[in-house]
């Protein structure tokens, strides 16, 4: 699975806005996403994938948020 398709996993199982680090350490925790480098998904790297993708994720109050 991609880290936008578990973004948007997790985001929808819990159904309200979530920080960065929550969704990482979810993603992780969970063993959804493994990097080709083996380390774990770091709460920067969701941000960024946030950003790179306005039309699926709203960030508000320092919580992301799915956009539908």
């Amino acid at each position: 699975m991609t880290i936008e398709e578990c973004i948007v996993v997790v985001l929808a199982q819990a159904n309200r806005g979530l920080t960065t680090e929550q969704i990482a350490d979810t993603i992780n925790r969970k063993r959804m996403h493994i990097r080709a480098d083996g380390k774990p998904v770091s709460g920067r790297q969701v941000y960024a994938v946030v950003c790179r993708n306005p039309a699926m994720f709203i960030k508000e109050g320092g919580r992301i948020m799915l956009m539908i």
